[in-house]
This record gives structure tokens, sequence and C-alpha cells, in this order.
């Protein structure tokens, strides 16, 4: 039984979030915020369950010697505004003046019909190790958006608005993938496998998810 994790599906979605919020300077320009603004949507819980014979084709495939799953799906959308100043017909300077990112967890435990209660705590089990790593997700985006706002880039071409928005989409992916690369919920969800072989001893779930996530944290 494993726990495949898919980190920031929706970074294609971010990066055309990146350049929608855009705004040129004035004389009179608001104050920048001071954090980015994070919205950590609810966990989206479900159980399913299915006929090991006859899979449903949305369910991901099992690995050999496999009966159950835990399906986790960490999506991130980040989108970054920046005020622009032309200095010239083919240079300018972007201010970043806010950085926004959505949040989400979508977990499906797939279980076949007759599995045992042991097999469903199981997947249970990893189940309670990606919420764990979910409950401070605004908090790893808040750290990594927050240095952007105010950083001042140039920009130069001979399309300055392309250049922006060329600019904003890839602090947009930069954050996105670094959301992906500091949740790593991997090696924690992997070691708990280890200690309980699968599912395939009488250890614990609980006892045995949150070992893992000691020694993983």
């Amino acid at each position: 039984m494993r726990s495949p994790v898919t980190l920031g599906l929706l970074v294609v979605a971010a990066v055309f979030a990146g350049f929608v919020w855009r705004h040129r300077s004035t004389p009179d320009q608001p104050h920048l915020p001071a954090r980015p603004v994070i919205e950590k949507q609810p966990v989206v819980f479900a159980q399913r369950f299915f006929d090991p014979a006859t899979p449903p084709s949305e369910m991901p495939r099992l690995g050999e010697g496999e009966e159950a799953e835990c399906d986790s799906n960490f999506l991130s959308d980040a989108s970054v505004s920046g005020r622009m100043q032309k200095l010239d017909k083919s240079s300018a300077t972007v201010t970043i003046s806010q950085v926004r990112v959505t949040l989400e967890l979508k977990i499906t435990i797939w279980v076949p019909n007759g599995a045992t209660q042991h097999v469903v705590e199981h997947e249970e089990g990893h189940r309670q190790i990606s919420e764990h790593y979910y409950r401070f997700a605004d908090r790893v985006a808040a750290e990594i958006g927050a240095p952007y706002i105010g950083r001042q880039i140039a920009i130069r071409g001979a399309d300055l608005d392309a250049e922006l928005e060329r600019t904003l989409r890839g602090l947009s992916k930069a954050i996105t993938e670094e959301y992906n690369s500091k949740l790593s919920p991997g090696p924690a969800q992997q070691r708990y496998d280890e200690l309980t072989d699968h599912s395939r001893n009488d250890r614990d779930s609980k006892e045995a998810a949150a070992q893992a996530l000691k020694e993983a944290m």
C-alpha cells in the first residue's frame, strides 16, 4: 500500500495567473503589503471502494503486491503582481507588489471490496501524514513568498509588456517549485511504509505514522 504524493499540479495555472494583476506605477503608489496573501482551502477527502478485477479508470495504478492506496494531491497556484516603471522605450523597472498563493490538498483512499479493517487503517495512516504536512503549508508558502514583495527587477526588450508578463510568470513558477520542494511529505510516507511493512505487520498505524513524522521532521 503506497501513498503517491503529487505536488504542484497547478503550475501551469500559476504561470498564467501570475500576470493577471498588473499595475503601472503612478505618482501616488500605495504601500506594499507586508505579507503574501495565502488562501488555504479545506482538505477534500474521499474514500472509494473498487472491484480489484475491474478497477475504475481514474484510479491510480497499484504496484505489484499492493491492494489499496492513499492518493494525496498537494496543489499550489502562485500568482505574482508587479508595477512597471518605464525608463525609456526598451527598459523598465518592475516592483513586485503582491504575491498570492492558493493551496489545496485532495486525498482519496482507494480500498478494494472486502478489505480488512487493518488495511483501511493503514491507508488512514498515510492520510494522517499528508494532513499533518498540510497543517503547516500556509506557513511554508508565506515564508517563500514574503521575500519577493518589494523586489525590484530590471527588464529590457522591444515589448516591455511582454517582458513584464514573462518575468511574473517566471516568479510564479519559482514560488510553486520552492513550495513543492520544501513541503516534501514523501520521506515521512516512505518511512511509514517501512515501519508497517506496507500494512503486512501488526504495527499500529497511528503510532507508526506519529513515529514516521517525528523522524522526518
